[in-house]
Formats: structure tokens, sequence, C-alpha cells
């Protein structure tokens, strides 16, 4: 587990980092992100050629987890685990879906990130104040960041010399690596993928000399022996053609979700509604995930050809599942670009971030839910419909607020903001999957 002091910390570059590194040594590395971040996960897949895989605790179960890392660590003899914010930040106050909480599940050494920018002796306070607070969390190693020069390190060094977690590495200031990012933070790699490619290989060759990875491989070994329980797939129900948004406006995807669409009978194509004139042919469902379309939305209101095909797609009635900038794309406009129509409303952005875990209840049916029927998922975005659809009420985690209503369904339409993930929860997709099958298209 490579975790994190705090949120700000460059516990990603590390992370990205070691994992080429390990690669680079010879290892079968994989990879996974605590959480349900969509970015980190593509700089992950860049270091070692495999996928990446999210462990969220609050949508996918306690249970889970160690399934879900099975899952993730494939054949590789490696898996390396970043964090999510600080080591203990979990859901509201407590530490519930913390990297902490992970990586007792998975009963698994934790290598500490400690930006220690403008510290000297305070550094042994933060350290042993992290290695003490949980027990049950094994802090095996400390990697100093944004170490500002030689003599820093040493001075840092020299004070951590009798803390019990050794300081195995440390990566300065200077390096000269960082990550280009915007409003929802590092942009995703598939947008600057050759950039990104070459950064990584740099890092790795960074981190290999700044951090002492043999002593990662020996603190890998400590962890226990992944779980042997298998992730129950989706059953089969039925034989449809499903089109999926890709390319850099719709990264925002779960690999798991795709796998479970597939188990369930799906025969998936992608698309790129920035480039290509239509959905794909024959398709009778429509899976719009999320990303930045609004990047992008000069670039989309122009392809007009796509848009159409998208609404007459749903006029057909192709079973559509948007999610968050899916949503953005079937609306009628954002600001003065135009775009699907296939929902009555209007986007537009604010400042507020919104941001969090929710619980979802439907308030009408669709082909994914019956009314009362609920989803656990998250929100991450800054674009906000008029009206809001009030298809969902959705509640923080810890459900202390009245809950706010968006979205919008039909029998063969869901749209919200909603982010779901399906690693270990394929109800969902089997109702879509069928849902699709069951669509009569026109000839052409």
């Amino acid at each position: 587990m490579i975790a994190g002091t705090h949120s700000r910390c460059g516990k990603t570059t590390v992370a990205v980092g070691i994992a080429a590194a390990l690669a680079a040594a010879g290892h079968r590395v994989a990879t996974a992100k605590v959480g349900p971040d969509y970015i980190d996960t593509g700089y992950h897949e860049a270091a070692t050629g495999r996928p990446s895989r999210n462990l969220d605790v609050f949508m996918s179960g306690e249970n889970m987890i160690l399934p879900l890392a099975q899952r993730a660590g494939g054949a590789a003899d490696i898996l390396v685990v970043e964090g999510a914010m600080g080591l203990y930040d979990g859901i509201g106050s407590s530490s519930r879906g913390s990297t902490a909480h992970v990586a007792k599940l998975l009963y698994a050494p934790v290598l500490l990130v400690v930006d220690a920018s403008s510290m000297s002796r305070s550094v042994v306070a933060l350290v042993e104040g992290y290695v003490r607070h949980d027990r049950d969390v094994h802090v095996a190693g400390i990697i100093l960041d944004r170490v500002g020069s030689a003599r820093h390190e040493e001075i840092l060094r020299d004070a951590l010399s009798n803390c019990e977690a050794p300081v195995i590495g440390a990566v300065h200031r200077s390096s000269g690596i960082s990550w280009p990012s915007r409003h929802l933070g590092l942009i995703p790699a598939i947008e600057h993928h050759t950039e990104v490619e070459r950064s990584v290989r740099e890092l790795g060759e960074l981190v290999r000399t700044q951090v002492d990875i043999q002593q990662v491989s020996v603190i890998a070994g400590t962890a226990s022996s992944l779980s042997t329980k298998r992730i129950r797939p989706a059953k089969p129900v039925a034989n449809a053609v499903v089109g999926y948004a890709a390319g850099p406006a719709f990264s925002f995807v779960y690999r798991d979700n795709l796998e479970r669409f597939a188990e369930a009978g799906a025969d998936l194509v992608p698309f790129d509604p920035l480039s290509d004139s239509s959905i794909p042919a024959g398709a009778q469902g429509l899976y719009l995930g999320g990303g930045f379309p609004e990047v992008y939305i000069e670039a989309l209101s122009s392809n007009r050809p796509m848009l159409d095909s998208i609404r007459s797609a749903a006029n057909d009635g192709v079973a559509i599942w948007a999610e968050c900038g899916g949503l953005v794309l079937l609306a009628k406009r954002m600001g003065q670009a135009a775009l699907a129509g296939v929902i009555d409303a209007e986007v537009s952005m604010q400042d507020t971030l919104v941001v969090g875990y929710r619980m979802a209840t439907a308030q009408r049916s669709s082909f994914l839910l019956d009314a009362g029927d609920t989803l656990h998922g998250h929100e991450f975005h800054r674009t906000i419909t008029r009206p809001d659809g009030g298809a969902l009420a959705m509640v923080g985690s810890s459900a202390v607020h009245a809950p706010v209503r968006s979205g919008f369904a039909s029998p063969q339409l869901f749209a919200s903001y909603l982010h779901v993930h399906l690693g270990a929860y394929s109800a969902p997709a089997e109702r879509f999957v069928a849902a699709a099958s069951k669509v009569v298209l026109k000839s052409p």
C-alpha cells in the first residue's frame, strides 16, 4: 500500500514511480487505487501495461475488497495499491473506507509517503503519530517526498534514525516530475498519452535511484496472500450490442463495469463522440460514462452527425445509461453549444465542486431501477443541469442532510450524475443488458 500523510503529498507520483521501477526490474506488477478515482488508474496502467482496479469500501462493501484485490493482482507477483487522501482519512471524520481500512482488510504493509517540505525535526512527530495511531496498520517503510536538497535529506534521515519504520527513500523536489491538472484534478492519461508514457519511464528511473526498490520488494513479500475467493460474475441474461463512449472526453469508465456487461451478454463496441460520425451499427444499448465533455464542448457540439445518431437511437427506444459526462452529452445545450437534445435540460458550469459518496433511491422506475430501489455511487462534477430531473433522491454517506433530487429516468433511459462501480454488484449490468436485448431496431 502506498499511503500519504495528507491529500496534497505526491503519493500518486511515488506510486506510479514505484510501479514503473518494479516493472523495469523484471517484476510482474499490478496496481489498484483505494476509492473511486478514475484518473490515477490511467497513470498506473502507463507504468505497468496492465489494467488498474479500484478498491472502494463504500461502493463494494468490506467483504469484497479482498476478492477485488485478487482480481486486480491477477498473475502479477506484486500488487501496488495507491491510497486516497491521507492514510486515515475515510468517510466523514471516520477511517471507514480509508487507505488504513483497506490495508487492514488486505493484511498489507504500508509505505508512508511523507511531504517533508519545510520540515526537519518535526518530521519525527508526524511519522511517529502515523505509526502509532493504529497498531493494526503496519507502516513498514517511510518515503520522504519533496525533499529540498541532499543536506535536507541527511537531516531528515538523521532525525528519523530511531523511528521503528525505516526510511527507504527520499524523492527530491528538484526532480522536475509533475502531472498537468485542471478543474477536477489531474488530466487523464489518455489525453496526453505519449507525454505520459515518456514521463512515466523517466519517473521510474528517477525513483529507482532515490528509493530502495529492493527493499520495497522485500516489504511487499511480507504481505499475506490474497484471497482465493472469486467474485461471482454477472449472469448471462441475453445477447445485445452495446456501444460505449470512449476517447478523451469520456474516459471515466470503470473496467469492472464493462466486464459485468460482457458477462451478462453484451457485445461491447467502443465509439468516440468526438471523432466518430455515429454510434456503432446495430447498437441496442448505449453506455455513456463520465469524463470531461465540458472541455471538448465545442468539438462535441460541432459533430452534428454523432449527436443526430444519439438522438435517433433514443427515439428508436435504444436503452441508454448515462453517467455524469454522459448526462451532459444528452442535454439540449451547454451555453451556446447545442448537444444531443435527448433530455430536456440545459447544462452550465458552477464554481462549486460537487463531490462525495451518495446513497441514491429511485423516485421513478426505469430499465435499471424500480421506484424505491437503491444504488451506492459517487458524484464528481462542476456542471449542473436545469431542471435537475428529480429521478433520484441522493444523500451523502452520512445521510445527515435532506436528500437532493436529480437525474432523469424513463422506461428506456437512466441518466444522472451518479457514478456506479459494478465490481462486486452485477444486478444493474444484468438489467441493462436485458433491456438492450429487447430493443428491435428499425431496418436501415
